[in-house]
């Protein structure tokens, strides 16, 4: 599937609207869909915020310059073609006419152009769009962006979850976008447009009447619905309380809705996600700024036990920052097995000898909130870690900025994470381990403080690379001199899966699943 991906890189790529699912009649218009989300984002601005909390509404708002489908191909979307030079160094885009934003204002170039240097400034995805050199707007409807050397990942990281468009009359006065006042009441050119948030309760999206797709979207209205408790949004689901719910992890509860007659359950729509279950460390504290402690608890956690009991047997081993399924993912690195005698060892010779009372040292384990997975694995921390002489003590969070707010100020020992490939690894793979992108404050970027001269080198080079198989050679020292390093000790694949109302058609599952926009989506049958 990257073999195709590189090609469209290479010249001129133009392509028919994405179709995302089956469609089971002509679609209709009309209707409202109840989306349960574990979680409230901070904002709705993608281009400053990562994650899928803040991604899913804003795929609805923001449109981007391109999408993608299924099969990891490039479709039109704000820009309805591009082109990439032959030298790989700049990317025409030419953007469908007549598109507006949700004020009457018309999408120009300008607009494009502000976007992409304001997401390459602010996102925490610092690598994402590190060779974008400017962008030149010949005219209202084409956009060049330039790049100091070629980009693999370029189109890809003009996806809906990574690259909205905004309207430079609103985010352009000057003020500070990461905290401007436009993000709680976003403006966008996206199928849908932003009503109604009220905090810890319901985001309330309506149909854009001017949308540039004619016709779309189907739907009337998206609520999407906070419910934090994973049960109660199962019991949603199954009352018809609520239609869509993406990104569920809890395996009784997936194989308990996939008894239901009136619902469908799928795991499609993940590709592009690479979604990995790690415990990151803070090298900023002892002792986890020393390297045997981190790999003693690498072999004293047991990962067979993760993936076969704690998460029923669906768990796929994650054996370093690559995902499985990438053409990229790690050989031969170390699997870190069960080995309690050799954590034993490592500990004392760390120089953190048992104590009259057994242990060693205590630890905090953060975890998201709202993901029931990961405060089961830090839960399991504590037992299993105390065979080793460790106190490991989960700290729950009351909600998400909590956690947010702790991890990225660096203010924790251990978090147990989910964190996403995005696509490519240059996008969501190189953030985390950059010296570069180290950045108080900033979620999801290098919170581990993690800093290794040799593989800020390869990261460089992979980032500018088109050959695959160099690349893969790059990405396979750069992943054993990772996992060796241990600022991270990668766990297992997150098992998401889609739960959805079967009455409803065209749910996107393409490689952004719900981070994609669901204009195409329709009730098939009313319900």
């Amino acid at each position: 599937m990257f073999r195709e991906f590189t090609k469209l890189l290479c010249g001129a790529a133009v392509a028919t609207v994405i179709v995302a699912g089956a469609a089971l009649a002509e679609p209709t218009r009309g209707g409202s869909i109840v989306w349960p989300v574990a979680s409230a984002p901070r904002h709705f601005n993608s281009a400053v915020q990562s994650g899928i909390a803040t991604a899913m509404p804003a795929a609805q708002i923001f449109a981007s310059p391109l999408r993608f489908d299924a099969d990891w191909k490039p479709q039109p979307y704000l820009a309805e073609k591009w082109e990439m030079a032959p030298d790989g160094l700049s990317v025409t885009l030419t953007l469908v006419d007549g598109a507006k934003f949700h004020d009457g204002k018309p999408v120009t170039s300008e607009d494009v152009a502000f976007s992409v240097m304001a997401v390459k400034e602010n996102h925490p995805f610092k690598s994402m769009l590190e060779p974008v050199t400017g962008v030149d707007t010949p005219d209202p409807r084409t956009a060049i962006v330039r790049l100091a050397h070629p980009h693999p990942a370029i189109l890809l990281a003009m996806s809906p979850a990574l690259m909205p468009i905004l309207p430079k009359h609103v985010y352009g006065d000057g003020q500070d976008l990461k905290s401007h006042p436009a993000n709680l009441k976003p403006v966008g050119s996206g199928p849908f447009k932003f009503e109604e948030y009220r905090e810890g309760e319901y985001i309330t999206l309506v149909r854009n009447d001017d949308f540039f797709i004619k016709d779309r979207p189907y739907l009337d209205r998206i609520v999407m619905r906070i419910i934090p408790d994973g049960p109660n949004r199962t019991i949603a689901m199954e009352r018809h309380e609520g239609h869509v719910m993406p990104f569920e992890e809890r395996i009784r509860d997936i194989n308990r809705m996939k008894r239901q007659d009136g619902l469908v359950v799928t795991d499609q729509g993940y590709a592009g996600i690479g979604p990995i279950n790690w415990l990151a460390f803070n090298l900023e504290r002892p002792p986890f700024d020393n390297k045997k402690v981190r790999q003693a608890i690498g072999y004293a956690i047991d990962k067979e036990f993760v993936t076969k009991a704690l998460m029923e047997g669906v768990g796929v081993r994650a054996l370093g920052p690559i995902a499985p399924g990438s053409p990229f993912s790690p050989k031969d690195v170390e699997p870190y097995k069960l080995d309690l005698d050799k954590a034993n060892r490592l500990l004392d010779e760390a120089g953190f000898p048992r104590k009259a009372d057994g242990t060693r040292f205590t630890m905090n384990v953060d975890y998201i909130p709202g993901f029931a997975l990961l405060k089961t694995m830090a839960e399991y921390m504590k037992p299993q870690l105390a065979k080793v002489g460790i106190k490991a003590e989960p700290r729950p969070s009351p909600d998400f900025p909590t956690w947010a707010s702790r991890v990225s100020n660096h203010d924790f020992d251990a978090t147990m994470d989910v964190v996403f490939n995005w696509g490519d690894p240059v996008i969501g793979v190189h953030r985390t381990y950059l010296s570069s992108n180290i950045r108080k404050g900033v979620i999801w970027s290098n919170t581990q403080s993690y800093s290794n001269p040799r593989v800020d080198e390869l990261l460089a080079a992979a980032g500018k690379e088109q050959d695959e198989a160099k690349r893969k050679a790059l990405y396979d020292e750069f992943q054993k001199i990772v996992v060796d390093d241990a600022p991270i000790l990668f766990i297992a694949v997150s098992p998401y899966h889609t739960v959805f109302d079967k009455r409803l058609a065209n749910l996107p599952t393409t490689i952004w699943g719900t981070a994609s926009p669901l204009d195409e989506t329709y009730w098939a049958q009313k319900p």
